[in-house]
């Protein structure tokens, strides 16, 4: 039986599971069943919370782990009431905090201004449609707009990693795809030769692209293992040519790759 975690909190709920996640991602040899509870900003939100809580524990005869991001201590002492461990997410940092600055905390749910929340949320929408817009070397016309041009054979990644990158960063993302006509002489194509300092490459093992094209196109020569070799030998060799940095994508989670992406080219972006 899988033990139940629940990431409750008053506002979105995605600090307490990135960071509830992180922690039981130590725990190798166990199976976690999550459940996001967002928005519990009222008494009575967190009563229904702790009737979930309640019947998890009593369905899987497992105490449920609770990572919480609360600040309002009423709603706080209504979730202490369930049969769940409760982790708190914020007290745990924000105590020492305030022993080294010597200040309180403003137990203020949602401390962006909301000005600056909404630039920030437009940003990264426009960087979302734009990489939307510019997938799969949809408009070269517009590359000088990108701040980061990825770029690959097919299936190797491009298209999810730019779109994480857009949402999590608010940072540009153009791709583009490398076709036979491209890499049989190992020239850049002339859409992205201006803009050669925005290039990365992503790669892949051979074999696994061939299983990632078959299930799109089962027993075709774009699936075969033999032209996923020719196509990923003839990328990297291009990739080293001009220089162009690159990422072998293959075990590699979109979060791992859009890290490593941002920390090998320097690129910051915004956060939330």
């Amino acid at each position: 039986m899988n033990r139940p975690v629940f990431f409750i909190s008053d506002s979105t709920g995605i600090t307490a599971e990135t960071l509830g996640s992180s922690l039981l991602t130590q725990f190798e040899h166990m199976e976690f069943e999550h459940h996001v509870v967002p928005y519990v900003d009222t008494v009575e939100k967190a009563q229904l919370a702790v009737e979930k809580i309640n019947r998890a524990a009593d369905n899987s005869r497992l105490q449920p782990i609770i990572f919480d991001t609360l600040v309002n201590q009423d709603i706080r002492d209504v979730i202490a009431t369930s049969d769940g461990l409760i982790i708190d997410v914020l007290g745990t940092f924000l105590n020492k905090l305030e022993m080294a600055l010597g200040e309180k905390p403003s137990s203020t749910v949602g401390r962006l201004k909301n000005a600056d929340r909404d630039a920030k949320y437009k940003h990264r929408i426009d960087a979302v449609n734009f990489a939307l817009d510019n997938d799969d070397g949809a408009r070269i016309n517009r590359y000088d707009k990108a701040e980061l041009i990825l770029i690959g054979v097919s299936r190797s990644g491009k298209t999810p990693t730019c779109l994480y990158i857009a949402m999590q960063n608010g940072i540009f993302v153009a791709n583009y795809p490398l076709t036979e006509d491209d890499l049989e002489d190992l020239r850049l194509p002339k859409a992205l030769a201006p803009h050669r300092e925005r290039l990365f490459g992503l790669t892949i093992e051979a074999e696994r692209l061939a299983a990632i094209r078959s299930e799109r196109r089962p027993d075709s020569r774009y699936a075969s293992l033999r032209q996923c070799e020719d196509e990923v030998r003839q990328a990297e060799a291009l990739f080293m040519r001009f220089g162009i940095p690159y990422l072998d994508t293959t075990h590699a989670s979109v979060e791992e790759i859009a890290t490593r992406i941002l920390v090998d080219t320097g690129l910051r972006g915004q956060r939330r």
